[in-house]
């Protein structure tokens, strides 16, 4: 089944589920296959995705009920990636997956791994005073999207969190651009637009907020994500800036859901993950892995009572039919 928990090194939980997350995905383990072996050992020991690798070789055996990520550990500390730490689940994922990408030094595997996971947004600006327009593309890893509105009311459904981050917002007073048409500062209005989803869609939940500028608060209030989502049916035209082939295939079923239990200060990780080849439910917590049920994932929507209750922070979709 490739259910083989990883043991804790001191502080890795984070690291050790989103290992199990990219190593559980047939698609990426389809690429990492495909790698060019570093000739030299010293090369082989400095190589992320060689060693993530060799960790998948020995998961797939079998022999044991979970193993020690070792070397990946320390080929990750030599790239300077803090082991005994808390780490920000989000943030780690980009650096695991920036640090997979550069390295990876066949072009076709590179293009490969960002078409498997990169997601594709069109900012508009558009000043309010004439016609002006701004237009510009970019991509991310991980879409954020807000678990309060504007107002800091608690959203309550993934779908109002999708709502909510691709709202048209006003930019005035301090916040207005510079319009080249009127010459001058003037109110915009910005506006997100989805233009690409990938195989596999990683949104964050953004459940730890600022408050002071040395403070953070854990949001840990209820909120309800779908196992299936279809952004056709969530989203208007307007939101969108794709045709009507890239947009059939905006259909995802969910693939794993990254919770973080404890507060903004310290805490544990852990994910349950969907086997693709099993279509079983599976909570990976470090070393033990176990069978589980729909009704427990969907324990981790949050509770704003229960301090340690497990909080989905991390949710990963997989395309039901893609092009």
């Amino acid at each position: 089944t490739g259910a083989i928990g990883l043991y804790n090194l001191g502080q890795t939980c984070c690291l050790n589920s989103l290992l199990q997350v990219f190593l559980m995905n047939i698609h990426f383990t389809g690429i990492l296959r495909r790698i060019t072996v570093p000739l030299y050992a010293a090369q082989q020991k400095k190589s992320v995705p060689y060693q993530m690798l060799l960790l998948l070789e020995i998961m797939q055996r079998g022999r044991d009920k979970a193993v020690r990520p070792v070397d990946l550990a320390c080929c990750l500390s030599a790239h300077r990636v803090k082991l005994s730490v808390q780490h920000d689940a989000a943030q780690l994922y980009l650096t695991l997956w920036n640090l997979i990408k550069r390295q990876m030094k066949n072009p076709v595997l590179v293009e490969d791994l960002s078409d498997l996971y990169t997601i594709s947004i069109q900012e508009h600006l558009a000043c309010q005073k004439c016609s002006f327009e701004i237009k510009s593309n970019s991509s991310m890893l991980t879409l954020p999207l807000p678990v309060l509105d504007s107002n800091s009311h608690m959203l309550k459904t993934l779908e109002d969190c999708l709502q909510c981050f691709l709202h048209p917002e006003e930019l005035t007073g301090q916040d207005m651009c510079f319009c080249q048409q009127c010459g001058k500062k003037t109110p915009f209005l910005q506006r997100m637009k989805l233009v690409h989803l990938p195989q596999t869609l990683t949104i964050h939940l953004k459940r730890f907020c600022f408050e002071k500028p040395s403070a953070t608060r854990k949001l840990r209030h209820y909120l309800k994500f779908p196992q299936d989502l279809d952004f056709n049916a969530v989203l208007t035209e307007d939101q969108c800036q794709a045709d009507d082939n890239e947009k059939a295939t905006w259909q995802y079923g969910l693939f794993a859901v990254v919770a973080h239990s404890g507060s903004s200060s310290y805490g544990h990780y852990c994910a349950y993950i969907r086997s693709l080849t099993e279509c079983k439910w599976y909570c990976f917590n470090d070393s033990e892995v176990c069978q589980v049920s729909w009704d427990d994932v969907k324990c981790t929507y949050g509770h704003s009572n229960l301090h340690w209750r497990e909080t989905a922070y991390l949710l990963i979709y997989m395309k039901k039919h893609p092009q």
